[in-house]
């Protein structure tokens, strides 16, 4: 290595960036007068779902002795301590302590609002400096709404960084590690482009032989006839989301969309929670994409896990040597990979008990926090 040649920093120890909306609880999952104990990135965060519906983001800790606050009970529009019932608004701010002193001055400071909008069936929280929240891109997925699709929804935690989530997608080149369900394919890439937050590739994947999951022909618009089309997929990791799209050959519209956010876990960040909508267009006969419905829900989650098995294994290696050691030939991922480095911040280090550092971008809690934003469930 020369001097005129760096050495750039490890991507596995890069964090992702909070100032933008992630998912991290699918809505059902937070059901109204309950909590919900999730994470970003060693972030603890519970969720609440008021008597009005209105879904809340605090810190998991209560301000008085700091058990988790999601072991508490939600009353009306307020979050109660289950240890010595202190209550807590949408906002952070202590609404009420049982025994506090009449002639005390003012409660103490409450915890750490974020905040949180609801849509596409995901609950999105804003982990990062709130006064950015309002500004900060949200995904516009118009085919979630659209009568002409039906929506998959995927939540599932793979324990790797994110970044080798956006590499595999990306990386087309990997489905060999996938014949046994897609059959034989060779992807061809038909050119890609990159800017200082995205990378986007075209590929057109041609079916070469060997036995196909069933549920792969019917996602990808075969129909209930069968056959071998050949198909143009696009990928487009848009820092932090990545979307894939699918063209079958003598079709103008996409069969499917995919889109995926992956939300570290951990303060390390070596643990992601992969959420995904897959958005399937509907086919002329009325009825047909629910009785295909299982078959693709079956061939989707053999694809992920023959995916997660790798990325979890890269992760591995990486733990075991304590450096990538990798050696990527392929111009595209190198770009990926300066894409997330570019956009992502510093790892900072790990406090005890498992906290992320201020490097980590959690902003300390304050005293008041600005309005929770709420959408319409999905």
């Amino acid at each position: 290595m020369t001097e005129e040649q760096p050495a750039q920093a490890d991507l596995r120890r890069t964090g992702i960036h909070p100032d933008y909306w992630y998912p991290l609880a699918v809505s059902r999952r937070v059901r109204k007068n309950k909590t919900f104990a999730t994470a970003f990135a060693g972030e603890r965060i519970v969720l609440y779902r008021t008597a009005s519906g209105a879904v809340h983001a605090l810190e998991d800790r209560c301000a008085h002795r700091q058990v988790p606050l999601s072991m508490g009970v939600v009353e009306g529009e307020s979050l109660r301590c289950c240890y010595h019932a202190w209550a807590y608004r949408g906002n952070g701010r202590i609404s009420g302590i049982p025994y506090l002193p009449k002639d005390a001055e003012r409660p103490p400071r409450g915890v750490r609002s974020y905040p949180v909008r609801e849509a596409y069936g995901l609950v999105f929280v804003f982990p990062g400096d709130p006064a950015k929240a309002a500004a900060a891109p949200f995904p516009d997925l118009p085919e979630f709404h659209a009568p002409t699709h039906r929506t998959m929804t995927f939540s599932r935690t793979v324990k790797c960084h994110y970044s080798f989530m956006h590499e595999n997608l990306l990386d087309m080149n990997h489905q060999f590690l996938h014949r046994g369900v897609l059959g034989r394919i060779q992807p061809k890439l038909l050119g890609y482009d990159t800017g200082p937050s995205h990378v986007e590739a075209r590929y057109l994947f041609v079916p070469a032989g060997g036995r196909k999951d069933r549920g792969a022909g019917l996602l990808s618009g075969e129909g209930f006839s069968g056959g071998n089309t050949s198909d143009v997929i696009t990928i487009r990791t848009g820092y932090p989301y990545q979307t894939l799209q699918d063209v079958p050959e003598r079709s103008q519209l996409p069969a499917f969309s995919l889109w995926a956010a992956y939300v570290p876990e951990d303060a390390e960040q070596r643990v992601n929670h992969a959420y995904g909508l897959l958005m399937i267009a509907k086919p002329p006969v009325p009825g047909a994409l629910n009785l295909a419905w299982p078959l693709i829900r079956r061939f989707t989650e053999r694809v992920f896990a023959q995916d997660r098995m790798a990325v979890e294994a890269e992760q591995r290696a990486w733990d075991e040597q304590g450096e990538d050691r990798n050696q990527e030939v392929f111009p595209l991922i190198l770009d990926v990979r300066d894409v997330l480095r570019a956009n992502g911040v510093p790892l900072g280090p790990v406090r005890a008990g498992g906290g992320a550092s201020p490097l980590c971008g959690g902003a300390p809690a304050a005293e008041a926090s600005p309005p929770v934003v709420t959408g319409g469930l999905a």
